[in-house]
């Protein structure tokens, strides 16, 4: 169901999944968002801030950083602007919908669903004016 690049992540996703199925009342559905999610996650990683490589999608990772941090932290790491999804491609949105639906359902931060780690290094990778820690 999952697709990894190693063992270590199938594991690590596996986690999250478990996590997210003893919150969730539709575990389809929860195994989506968690996929759905690894795909934001890894966006929001690629094409940060000085990073050597772009590919015109820095915008895209800029988008998909601030809707998931707008999650983690809206108060000190967070806005979202709706017309930005003007800007990002229809498969991104979709798995952004998704994640909406997650946040409204699971009514947890993604550090309760294990994600703590993943969302500190995005912190530091597009928040370097604040720490990567909730305030």
């Amino acid at each position: 169901l999952l697709q990894t690049n190693s063992e270590e992540d199938g594991r690590e996703e596996q986690m999250h999944l478990m996590r997210l199925w003893a919150t969730a009342d539709d575990p389809v559905y929860a195994a989506r968002a968690v996929e759905a999610l690894a795909r934001l996650i890894a966006i929001a990683n690629t094409n940060t801030p000085g990073s050597a490589v772009s590919h015109g999608s820095t915008h895209q990772s800029m988008i998909v950083t601030d809707f998931l941090l707008a999650w983690w932290d809206s108060v000190n790491c967070g806005h979202f602007d709706l017309t930005s999804l003007w800007a990002v491609d229809a498969k991104t949105v979709a798995d952004m919908q998704i994640v909406f639906g997650l946040i409204a359902r699971a009514k947890v931060y993604p550090d309760v669903l294990g994600y703590e780690d993943k969302f500190k290094v995005i912190v530091d990778n597009w928040r370097t004016d604040r720490p990567a820690g909730k305030a």
